[in-house]
């Protein structure tokens, strides 16, 4: 098994459906009162150069559910932020610590970081991937269907991180992908040419009622990911028409579910509607990032 959570595409299928077990386990054990202290005195730094909400507070509690200690570090006020070399903080942190949680920008500093780290590296979010939201995601799945084998996924919006990471799960678990992003918005070429070499079943479309039809999975995210944010306006006029609303969710099978990763925009990539309708599987989904994570840390760093 890598020593590094980078991206799925690392990971066997096997790999990471005995992470989603020991998820599950870790979530009835925390759900009956249960210590699981996996990872008794062991420290994760956890490093962010981009705001955080949900993987912030997942990770910290995460660790410290499983026994152990979360250190939080902005790079602002580090010497990273004064132009450290990522290869001495790394070194100098697997001195320090049992683990490393980064969210930031490159994806290309994360694997440097995990190429001069001693310890295991887990990529909190990058604008090239973000695997362990996709872990909470099927980890969701798999609740609410019973597995992720024979159902079809779609994806509506652009094509960012959280695109790329559905296309890398396809080509790791199988299933069947129907991707719609506007003509200028599709996701990385590499992602979807290894994907492609890998006999990945993924369509993709530039029309949102095409990627949901048959659907069992709708998932999407803001149109302007962090970054982004001076193409808003720009993007809200591409993106017209890829909004999940009730019209398009009755597109897809009458049983679908419906994720976003959050914050959501409402009213724009996805209604108020679908967001508090039975369909919406989304603060499952959330909470899910708590349960996957603890899974990734105790499986590298236990």
């Amino acid at each position: 098994m890598p020593k590094d959570f980078l991206k799925l595409t690392d990971f066997s299928r096997d790999e990471l459906d005995a992470m989603f077990r020991l998820a599950a386990d870790l979530k009835a054990k925390q759900k009956r009162g249960e210590a699981h202290r996996l990872l008794e005195g062991k420290s994760l730094a956890m490093i962010f150069e981009k705001s955080s909400t949900r993987t912030r507070v997942s990770f910290e509690v995460g660790m410290t559910q499983l026994g152990g200690h979360a250190l939080f570090l902005h790079s602002g006020t580090t010497q990273m932020g004064r132009g450290e070399p990522i290869r001495d903080t790394g070194r100098v942190m697997a001195r320090y610590c049992d683990g490393i949680m980064i969210r930031t920008f490159s994806q290309e500093a994360v694997e440097e970081l995990a190429r001069w780290s001693d310890v295991p590296v887990i990529n909190g979010l990058t604008d090239m991937y973000h695997p362990c939201q996709l872990m909470a995601d099927l980890l969701t799945v798999i609740e609410h269907k019973g597995g992720y084998e024979g159902l079809t996924f779609a994806w509506i919006g652009d094509g960012n991180n959280m695109a790329n990471s559905w296309i890398n799960a396809a080509a790791v678990f199988g299933f069947r992908l129907q991707v719609a992003t506007p003509e200028g918005y599709r996701p990385d070429a590499a992602v979807m040419k290894t994907a492609a070499e890998k006999g990945a079943d993924i369509v993709y479309t530039s029309d949102p009622a095409e990627a949901v039809a048959g659907a069992d999975v709708l998932s999407t995210d803001v149109w302007a990911s962090m970054g982004k944010e001076e193409e808003a306006e720009q993007r809200r006029q591409a993106f017209a028409g890829y909004c999940i609303d009730s019209a398009l969710l009755q597109r897809a099978n009458r049983d679908a579910i419906v994720l976003h990763c959050l914050p959501a925009h409402r009213g724009e990539e996805i209604t108020e509607e679908v967001i508090e309708s039975p369909q919406s599987v989304i603060f499952d989904q959330a909470e899910n990032r708590l349960h996957a994570q603890k899974a990734i840390m105790a499986t590298l760093m236990g």
